[in-house]
């Protein structure tokens, strides 16, 4: 049953026609689309999604080679994907008993009344040795460096976006779903 449309007035109809579809005849749809039996644990919706999306991707063409290898690549890795931060997050880190707070800025990091090109230009100036700046500000995971692990090594900081210095606290859980969003 595998159609070649080029009308994307076509294809929007049979999308249509798809969602009105009932569970077991959208998994044996499934099993001609794709070629083998659908996931037992897949909901109607995700079925019909997912068929939809080889539909369009049959009629249109799919991604680039370059491209599949870029999210080929994301899926293998085995750490989380960088995190990005935006522009006005603070960064608070005490460190041998003084509180430094760094915001993002658009063009780098404000510490100090000095902007930075990186987190690790100010833990550099702020301990005197090379350090990760992602490690020095509790951005990394405490085991993806085991290169500072002494007993003067600092704790994790805060990160709170929009919130001034004051309202935030020191040393949060890593795990904690309100610092990473």
């Amino acid at each position: 049953m595998r159609q070649s449309w080029t009308d994307p007035a076509a294809i929007e109809t049979e999308i249509e026609g798809i969602r009105a579809l009932r569970i077991d005849v959208l998994r044996r749809r499934w099993q001609v689309v794709f070629g083998r039996a659908p996931p037992a644990a897949l909901s109607k919706d995700l079925l019909g999604r997912m068929i939809a999306c080889r539909i369009q991707e049959q009629a249109f063409g799919g991604l680039d080679r370059d491209s599949l290898t870029f999210l080929d690549s994301l899926a293998r890795r085995d750490r989380s994907a960088r995190r990005q931060l935006k522009a006005g997050t603070v960064l608070v880190r005490d460190y041998h008993g003084q509180r430094h707070c760094v915001t993002v800025k658009p063009d780098g990091f404000d510490w100090a009344g000095a902007i930075y090109p990186s987190l690790s230009a100010i833990a550099r100036a702020i301990t005197g040795m090379a350090w990760s700046g992602p490690r020095f500000f509790g951005l990394r995971a405490v085991g993806h460096d085991a290169k500072h692990k002494s007993a003067a090594a600092p704790q994790r900081a805060s990160v709170v976006a929009g919130q001034p210095a004051s309202a935030m606290t020191l040393n949060p859980r890593p795990d904690h779903p309100g610092l990473w969003k």
